[in-house]
């Protein structure tokens, strides 16, 4: 797990300075092969808890179920062939939370790396932001546990 700091100040001298933080891993797969199985929200219950327990399509929105969040509404960029897997997560309260997240080649050419940009939000505490952070590690390993595995290679 690759956890790059890109802290920004908000100059408030708090403790909670650090604005966002880079979270990714490198998954043996390559790009097309992690965007494609990445950007069906369908998959997401099986790596992306942190979301959702489950997914189902309503009308033209995905609705994600989460034990976490509640109920909420999760709008995907359009397919691309740039890696683009952001998303906005409309909360129940009617909020919507941006989530940057990019599939970039790793340098080798036959792997990949998976990046979530992880923002704090206004009034977010040092304690839940690190939660949120680990929550974060832990569905990026599971897509790389599940693409890396036999049954991810058959996908």
């Amino acid at each position: 797990m690759t956890n790059i700091n890109n802290s920004g100040s908000n100059g408030s001298g708090d403790g909670t300075d650090e604005l966002s933080r880079h979270i990714g891993i490198r998954i043996d797969r390559t790009v097309d092969d992690v965007y494609a199985y990445a950007s069906n929200p369908a998959n997401l219950p099986a790596w992306a808890r942190g979301l959702g327990d489950s997914i189902e399509r309503i009308g033209d929105e995905w609705v994600a179920e989460s034990s976490l969040l509640g109920r909420v509404v999760v709008t995907f960029a359009p397919r691309n062939a740039l890696g683009v897997l952001d998303h906005d997560v409309t909360l129940p309260t009617g909020e919507t939370v941006h989530n940057p997240l990019r599939v970039i080649n790793d340098g080798t050419g036959s792997g990949s790396e998976v990046v979530f940009t992880l923002r704090r939000q206004p009034g977010m505490s040092d304690a839940d932001f690190e939660r949120d952070a680990g929550m974060v590690a832990a569905d990026l390993t599971r897509l790389k546990e599940l693409l890396e595995s036999a049954v991810g290679r058959q996908r």
